[in-house]
This record gives structure tokens, C-alpha cells and sequence, in this order.
């Protein structure tokens, strides 16, 4: 059955997320975090916006509470997030980075830079420009990013 030219644009489209997810990954262990996984970053993202619990990074995961759980208890383990009580419910742990977990995320924010100028570089000014306008009239504002489990 010949490649119709939608399926060609999500190959390219997934290829280009897979890539980047690659790149990001590979400047965060070069740059020293090398206790991490890609799907770390993801709950990364969540629990750095603030008031973020277990079941916060479940639902933004797409994973059940325990799982979330366990990966969690990975990242404090290795100094990357604190449990702290919640001002609004004492009984509640909300998360946080610690100096550790943002030093990471910075790190991964640098690797992204990183590969997005090897895009740069590839394309001219023109076509690199063309490609940013195409997909932020695509992608949703707010899309949700989330590991491709």
C-alpha cells in the first residue's frame, strides 16, 4: 500500500518529537544528570508549575497514582523533588524542585536550545521560520506534553 502524503507528515511530524526527546535526553546526561529518563522531565514540567501533588503528576503523565508514586519516590530519592506540606491542608504533600531538580531542568531547557540550533543551522532563516509559524497554527496553545509510553 503506498505512504499517502497524511501518513507521510505524522512520520515526519513523530520523527521530529522522537528526535528532540533524543537530543534533550542526551544533553541532560551530558551535561551530568545522568540518574534521569526522558519521562522524568515530564513530571518535571508539572511539578515545576507549582502546587503539584501525586495525583497531579498522575493525571498529567497518563499513569495511575501509583506509578506516579514510585517514579516520584525515584526523584526524591536522587534529590531531584521534595515532599512539603501544602499551606492550604496540613495533612496534604505538595511537590517541589529542589536546587538539584531545577539545575536539571535547566540543563534540559540548554540541550533543547542545543537542538533546535542544529535545526537552525539545517534550514535557512526563511524555511526554519516557516516551520515555527506552520506549528504553533497546528499545536494546540497549552498542549499538554506528555512521554509516548
Amino acid at each position: 500500500m503506498p505512504e499517502t502524503p497524511g501518513i507521510a507528515v505524522v512520520a515526519l511530524v513523530l520523527g521530529a518529537a522522537a528526535q528532540l526527546n533524543e537530543a534533550i535526553h542526551a544533553g541532560v546526561r551530558d551535561r551530568g544528570f545522568t540518574d534521569v529518563r526522558p519521562a522524568h522531565g515530564f513530571a518535571f514540567a508539572r511539578i515545576s508549575a507549582g502546587d503539584a501533588t501525586t495525583a497531579d503528576v498522575a493525571e498529567h503523565l497518563g499513569i495511575t497514582k501509583q506509578a506516579a508514586s514510585q517514579l516520584i519516590e525515584q526523584l526524591v530519592q536522587r534529590g531531584y523533588v521534595e515532599r512539603v506540606a501544602d499551606p492550604r491542608d496540613g495533612r496534604a504533600r505538595v511537590l517541589r524542585l529542589t536546587d538539584r531538580g531545577w539545575a536539571c531542568t535547566g540543563a534540559a531547557e540548554e540541550a533543547a536550545d542545543d537542538a533546535i540550533g542544529h535545526w537552525r543551522r539545517q534550514l535557512t532563516p526563511t524555511a526554519f521560520e516557516a516551520l515555527r509559524a506552520g506549528l504553533a497554527t497546528v499545536v494546540r496553545p497549552g498542549q499538554q506534553l506528555r512521554p509516548a509510553w
